[in-house]
């Protein structure tokens, strides 16, 4: 018994060995050369067409779409779940680190800080030198009492932005005063609702930004400014401590004449540059920045109406 399966055995190799490569026929799985060269071309042109006729199918949707076309869904009262926009902050961590809001770096170390430096400049450029005419649409210096036409876009340039928040400045990464820039997501027909007396400010609202408030609407002859108001401050009693004073730049907010966002090309949505002036080294900072208007909630869970991050200057 053992005699006949030995046998059987080496029948069965010698078959496979035979079918992988058969010298007598010049077959290879079963193939002379010249067969598998007809397959691979067939498949070739094959696989070819079909790629092209894709392309040709995926051409011919594009065309079909609206580019413009505001969705029917919207958050400013279109049906959309989305109803209360987030905040965004620059300059973001390196590569390795995406999911990390923590911005560290080294004092006075030129090759440490370029990675923060860069990222600003990079995210600054579309607010450089603001022409009339941004891809067809008419760009027009707003106020409460002008707002845009429709068609038009609020203009923001980079030069309003004071301080060490400048790119000119390094962005006061090389003074020991670094910057970081917020902004709102772009939330299609969303219209925030402004606070329009002092009475109304909610009781939660940091006091340093209700003396603000108190006193822009002193100047402002009475009359609230329309803004989403901005605060940041550490988000626990030591980082209070450690935070140093905060300086807001061009506003300590956004204007609300940049809102509603209808999709209008050239649109550029409107920053606030926060300086800390004189954060604590060696010490990690966590910070809270809030955006504030009535329809704004704020929800750390989901990081709504507001954006966290660490601060850490070595």
């Amino acid at each position: 018994m053992d005699e006949e399966r030995a046998k059987l055995y080496a029948h069965g190799g010698g078959g496979l060995k035979k079918f992988l490569w058969n010298s007598d026929a010049g077959t290879c799985l079963g193939r002379t050369g010249m067969s598998w060269l007809k397959i691979g071309i067939f498949y070739l042109i094959f696989y070819a067409c079909l790629a092209g006729f894709f392309a040709i199918i995926m051409a011919i949707f594009y065309q079909t779409l609206d580019v413009n076309h505001l969705p029917k869904y919207t958050p400013g009262g279109g049906g959309s779940i989305l109803k209360n926009p987030a905040m965004g902050f620059r300059p973001l961590p390196r590569a390795e680190n995406v999911e990390s809001t923590l911005i560290w770096y080294k004092n006075g170390d030129s090759a440490d800080i370029k990675h923060w430096v860069d990222s600003l400049n990079e995210f600054i450029k579309p607010y450089e030198g603001t022409s009339d005419v941004i891809s067809g649409q008419h760009v027009t210096d707003c106020s409460e009492d002008k707002l845009p036409a429709e068609g038009e876009v609020c203009r923001f340039q980079d030069t309003w932005l004071t301080g060490k928040c400048q790119k000119a400045e390094s962005w006061g990464y090389n003074r020991e005063s670094p910057c970081i820039l917020l902004k709102l997501n772009k939330m299609i027909n969303w219209v925030p609702d402004v606070y329009t007396s002092v009475e109304e400010l909610p009781k939660e609202m940091p006091d340093t930004l209700k003396e603000h408030i108190q006193k822009r609407t002193t100047e402002n002859q009475g009359k609230v400014p329309k803004m989403i108001w901005v605060s940041c401050k550490g988000e626990n009693p030591a980082d209070e401590e450690y935070v140093g004073p905060i300086v807001y730049s061009p506003w300590q907010g956004f204007p609300a004449y940049y809102f509603p966002y209808m999709h209008t090309p050239g649109y550029l949505s409107p920053i606030v540059a926060v300086q800390f002036e004189q954060p604590q080294s060696n010490v990690l900072i966590n910070i809270e920045c809030r955006a504030w208007a009535k329809n704004i909630v704020h929800d750390r869970g989901n990081r709504l109406g507001l954006v966290h991050f660490e601060l850490l200057k070595d």
